[in-house]
């Protein structure tokens, strides 16, 4: 198996958990929050697909579905390219939010078919191309593709969580 075969599997992975967690919600269970500041499955995997998008998109050397392809006014949010969910209040968390789970799903789909153009592209030097020198060692776009897999697989897991909550109390 080559590496761009394992990365293809991973990203698959996580578009099935987000759609895992999403599918079949409206608005109350994609808003849901256990407590009034944790994350809500519509804020987790928007965030998710954010990450994705922006770091697999300077990774391939273009811009993000969320500005040039309109992602952000379909989802009803502001078109900023540096917002990510990082840093987020709890009131910045409340404001993300989705009456039914289609725009930003089929966001996130987009996101992964352009990470799999990507990692169909992926050879051993690529992986060894240093990507980020603000850190020591300096990053590689390797060490990237991990973290977005690591970090993706993360929220996507939180997502399910939160779902696995919400459905228990009759949502």
């Amino acid at each position: 198996m080559e590496t761009k075969d394992v990365l293809a599997d991973a990203f698959g992975r996580i578009k099935e958990e987000a759609h895992a967690a999403a599918t079949g919600l409206a608005a109350a269970g994609l808003n849901y929050r256990p407590d009034p500041d944790a994350n809500s499955i519509g804020w987790l995997i928007w965030h998710l697909a954010r990450v994705q998008d922006d770091h697999v998109a300077h990774l391939a050397g273009r811009e993000q579905a969320y500005v040039t392809d309109g992602w952000a006014q379909r989802l009803g949010l502001t078109p900023d390219e540096r917002d990510l969910g990082y840093g987020h209040t709890s009131q910045q968390v409340a404001s993300v939010k989705f009456d039914e789970p289609t725009a930003l799903l089929a966001y996130y789909d987009a996101v992964h078919a352009r990470s799999l153009e990507y990692v169909a592209s992926i050879t051993a030097e690529e992986l060894d191309r240093i990507v980020d020198e603000r850190w020591d060692p300096p990053v590689s776009a390797g060490v990237r593709i991990v973290s977005v897999v690591d970090d993706c697989v993360q929220h996507a897991g939180q997502a399910l969580y939160v779902r696995g909550l919400f459905d228990r109390l009759g949502g």
